[in-house]
């Protein structure tokens, strides 16, 4: 994991986000619409709309944003539908790359997915080829801040069950169990602690260096495409950037 920074990456993120809030909007908007369609509009007894209304407020979405979302999806259960489909694929010098789309039409996604990996100089692999180097966890990033006590923080998210707390200079990156994440968040919330990223994702098991200016080109090509689409929801990769 030699220089790769999770807290750039975040910096690296929201940088992005800022830049295209439509597109991170429209993805959120999705996912709310999929959780109220599974589990009813009550975030009081629908922990997967929970989840994603706490992602839409760390992405800056504003409040009456989401409850027009969930509104609207509350009335429209027989509408669109939504379904998350996952591609993997390889990057230049085998860089392994998961792409996870929210869609109404596989035959688009699977076709806009293919067409980045082939611009990126890379190719679309079968299910399965590079999900074994990644692990599915919990992954909630804290920003250090004066008026956070380690300890209290640590106390509460192992009480809640988290696996694992990593303290960096820039903050603490806690992991959890993928079912184990919605407790652990909402624990954290409720003892005050700001979060500053709070997902359940995949990690990489190991990560791949780029040297070559051409390769890196080729790969940062590849992300922003996946980036610019509408469909794309998560891309998960082992480059160490």
């Amino acid at each position: 994991m030699s220089g790769h920074s999770k807290f750039a990456n975040i910096k690296h993120k929201k940088e992005k986000n800022d830049a295209a809030k439509g597109k991170i909007f429209t993805v959120i908007g999705r996912e709310l619409a999929v959780a109220v369609k599974a589990g009813g509009p009550d975030p009081d007894n629908n922990s997967r709309l929970r989840d994603a209304i706490a992602k839409a407020k760390s992405n800056n979405m504003p409040n009456d944003t989401i409850e027009r979302s969930i509104k609207k999806a509350a009335g429209d259960l027989d509408g669109v539908n939504y379904e998350t489909i996952t591609y993997e694929g390889y990057g230049p010098k085998g860089v392994a790359v998961i792409v996870e789309v929210l869609t109404d039409n596989k035959n688009r996604s699977a076709a806009n997915v293919r067409s980045a990996f082939t611009k990126g100089g890379g190719n679309m692999g079968t299910s399965g080829c590079v999900s074994f180097m990644f692990d599915e966890k919990g992954q909630i990033m804290i920003e250090k801040d004066d008026d956070i006590d380690s300890d209290e923080l640590e106390m509460t998210a192992i009480e809640a069950g988290a696996e694992d707390i990593i303290t960096e200079d820039e903050g603490y990156e806690i992991i959890t169990a993928p079912e184990d994440f919605s407790v652990v968040r909402e624990a954290l919330e409720k003892a005050g602690i700001p979060m500053a990223e709070a997902e359940i994702t995949m990690i990489p098991q190991t990560y791949t260096e780029l040297t070559d200016p051409e390769d890196i080109k080729k790969m940062t090509r590849l992300l922003d495409l996946l980036d610019e689409d509408d469909d794309v929801k998560n891309v998960y990769h082992n480059w160490d950037e």
